[in-house]
């Protein structure tokens, strides 16, 4: 389970999407490495640090056997924004009844190549909420900006996908993924992120939500981590095709937890 909104910004986040790199026997092979990362820090257990991972659709009712019994969070790439006649959309309830505990939405290749608007995105956070899974709302600017620039963009996201309705914000992980930063050779520089997590806190806390948690996506990579200031944990893609740099980032979380 995940912690509870309120948890403070003494919990971190640490996760994994394979978005489409994986065929089926890869990820379950895969997965089995990761979990073994896990397995291998029993501090987890502690609950300070929460790694999950989000496989593709067809992985989750063995991957949730997998992570079965572990500190693993199983997570969705994305979900409908109801029950009903949609075809090829996979409901957040029955991804609840899966073992799914938190759902990808929003983020911004859905955004660019699949049309979804902020209305879409809103409907499906009110939809994930209500079937008992964490939104893990993916946010970023499209281009390199100022700090306040861009945390302005993505609190007007969030509050988008909240419908303005801040009570359901606080069910959320934010993603924060500068656009510009997905897919590049290095992440944004920490000073950047840093600055702009704090801003935006400070947006949020007028909405009681300055502890929201924040984690950082976009290249994100070992030895990142400890160079952010107020950040919540990281979204990681690529870089923990490899398993064992999960289990790199999950130390660095680990210390940075210890000392919080």
């Amino acid at each position: 389970m995940l912690p509870a909104p309120d948890a403070g910004l003494n919990t971190m986040f640490i996760g994994v999407s394979t978005k489409m790199y994986m065929g089926y026997a890869q990820s379950l092979a895969w997965l089995e490495h990761l979990v073994a990362e896990v397995d291998a820090r029993p501090a987890l257990a502690a609950g300070r640090v929460f790694p999950f991972v989000i496989p593709s659709f067809p992985v989750l009712p063995e991957a949730a056997q997998l992570v079965s019994g572990t500190p693993l969070v199983l997570g969705a790439q994305n979900c409908s924004w109801a029950d009903g006649p949609w075809t090829g959309e996979v409901s957040p309830g029955m991804l609840a009844e899966l073992g799914v505990g938190l759902v990808e939405i929003g983020h911004a290749e859905r955004r660019r190549y699949f049309a979804e608007d902020e209305a879409m995105i809103a409907l499906k956070v009110g939809a994930a909420v209500d079937a008992g899974l964490t939104p893990l709302l993916c946010v970023g600017e499209l281009e390199v900006s100022e700090a306040a620039t861009a945390a302005d963009t993505v609190f007007r996201q969030i509050k988008a996908a909240v419908s303005g309705d801040w009570s359901v914000a606080s069910h959320l992980v934010v993603a924060y993924e500068p656009v510009w930063a997905i897919g590049a050779p290095e992440p944004a520089s920490a000073t950047y992120v840093s600055r702009v997590t704090a801003a935006l806190r400070d947006s949020l806390g007028q909405h009681g939500l300055g502890g929201l948690p924040i984690i950082y996506g976009g290249s994100a990579k070992p030895g990142l981590l400890p160079q952010l200031d107020g950040v919540s944990g990281l979204f990681l893609g690529r870089f923990a095709h490899d398993p064992t740099n999960f289990g790199r980032v999950l130390d660095e979380a680990l210390a940075l937890a210890g000392r919080r």
